[in-house]
């Protein structure tokens, strides 16, 4: 007799199928001590984790490197404050 294979649910996680596990991660963004920490604080639903993961990438900061240095936001600062100036006192006809 030919039994069917069961099939999985499609709304939960299942950390055993270890391709599942992968492209869940690739899709994430996330590292594989990142997916089990939030499936042992959440559970196993793929729409909790999912929610979980974009709640933890809004409450992380931008890397230092992303943001230009504080001299070059100075000089940007001056440069439109000149021309701001420089605009204002030229006589309109």
């Amino acid at each position: 007799m030919r039994r069917s294979k069961p099939q999985p649910i499609r709304n939960k996680l299942d950390l055993a199928d270890r391709t599942q596990v992968r492209l869940v991660r690739k899709r994430l963004g996330l590292s594989d001590s990142e997916l089990t920490s939030i499936v042992d604080r959440i559970g196993n639903s793929i729409a909790a984790i999912s929610k979980e993961a974009a709640q933890q990438r809004a409450t992380t900061l931008p890397k230092p490197d992303d943001v230009p240095p504080g001299t070059v936001i100075a000089a940007a600062a001056v440069g439109e404050q000149a021309t701001v100036e420089t605009t204002a006192t030229e006589p309109v006809s």
